[in-house]
């Protein structure tokens, strides 16, 4: 088994997995999403809401916003010495006071621990008028994926099987397909159409290109066939900022 990163940076991962089946392929997709633990908030006490946003979608929009998470520094309640308490190994406590006119914003959220600050400073919460006030406080825990999607460490995580364009002698470069792919893969190079140089993983498989080619009155068979690698994968993953992508791929 074997990983080629195309790209990676701390927020985005482009890379090929080979030599896994469908399976695992799925299972380590399914792992990053649901089996990686992140803080998230999960307890809301509202002492001063006047807004004009209730409570209850008050809590809601709080608990979505994504956290810096320092694994080292956090356990799950269940696996912590307090028992689940809630204490400082477990939970990480915010506190916020806002007084309008303003927007209230993510970064009004202050956590009793900096290493587990708001991801995003820029996330608006609720807007208040002249006269109107919003003090809480809040306690995010660790969690899976599996519980809520709040704890889910990425936006974007899925995977395709690596495309596989074929192009026989049959072909007359006609350039119908280079027209109908979506994709901009195809060019016409001399006699013959060829794949453009690194744009192969962009192909959608969606075999427009075939359909064009048999249009084309060359036959029944065409001169193009996109297939797939049965064990080689693509993958996109995009973190919500909570966790480098890297650590999440290592973790699941």
């Amino acid at each position: 088994m074997e990983i080629e990163f195309a790209s990676l940076d701390d927020s985005f991962a482009r890379f090929t997995l080979s030599g896994a089946s469908t399976a695992f392929a799925n299972a380590f997709r399914r792992a990053m999403i649901g089996e990686v633990p992140t803080l998230a908030i999960e307890d809301i006490r509202i002492y001063d809401n006047t807004s004009a946003l209730f409570d209850e979608m008050l809590a809601h929009r709080v608990g979505l916003i994504p956290l810096k998470t320092d694994l080292s520094s956090y356990s799950t309640q269940e696996n912590c010495s307090c028992g689940g308490a809630g204490c400082p190994g477990c939970t990480s406590t915010y506190t916020l006071s806002v007084e309008g006119p303003r927007t209230v914003m993510s970064s009004d959220l202050i956590p009793q621990d900096p290493k587990a600050a708001p991801v995003f400073d820029n996330i608006p919460i609720v807007k208040l008028t002249k006269g109107q006030k919003l003090v809480i406080e809040a306690k995010a825990v660790l969690n899976t994926g599996r519980s809520h999607a709040k704890w889910q460490p990425t936006l974007v995580c899925g995977y395709k099987n690596h495309p596989v364009v074929s192009i026989s002698d049959a072909c007359d470069a006609c350039g119908l397909c280079v027209d109908e792919c979506p994709r901009g893969i195809l060019a016409v190079k001399g006699k013959k159409v060829q794949v453009v140089n690194g744009k192969l993983p962009d192909c959608s498989m969606c075999k427009l290109c075939e359909r064009a080619c048999i249009s084309s009155g060359i036959g029944d068979e065409p001169a193009i066939r996109i297939t797939a690698e049965k064990d080689r994968y693509i993958y996109l993953v995009e973190s919500d900022g909570s966790l480098p992508v890297k650590e999440i791929m290592n973790r699941a």
